[in-house]
């Protein structure tokens, strides 16, 4: 538990600087990703392609960070809340214009051998679409 902590915290320090590679230095490279509204997806190579795409269309910072740990260390969750702007259009959303939002959020871990091996993130969807128009 004592690693787990500061594992999700590099990874949100990570974000909150823009170093992917930092981020992706942090999976295993089998991680699994559970993306809010979407599909699993699995490695490395996707989580990549993921943040290639959120780093076209979005532009976010995450506040009120705050991680809990199970007693083994190898669960964790960390909610907080995501301040953005909408940067360009995703398939399938509204029209991107520079739109501002801010909304709560949550993400789900499971950590083995050091490495974050799945996350799960949540956000509510009508929120995002609300606070950007759609």
């Amino acid at each position: 538990m004592t690693e787990t902590t500061p594992l999700i915290h590099a990874y949100y320090d990570a974000f909150g600087r823009g170093d992917r590679a930092a981020m992706l230095a942090l999976l295993a490279e089998d991680v699994a990703h559970d993306v809010n509204q979407g599909s699993r997806a699995i490695g490395k190579p996707a989580f990549a392609e993921f943040l290639d795409h959120m780093d076209r269309c979005y532009r976010e910072s995450i506040h009120e960070l705050a991680v809990m740990v199970d007693a083994t260390g190898t669960r964790a969750a960390a909610e907080f809340v995501v301040e953005g702007e909408y940067l360009a259009t995703d398939a399938g959303l509204p029209e991107a214009r520079g739109q501002r939002y801010r909304l709560p959020a949550g993400a789900f871990f499971t950590i083995a051998g050091g490495r974050i091996t799945r996350v799960t993130t949540y956000y509510n969807l009508q929120d995002w679409l609300r606070q950007v128009g759609g």
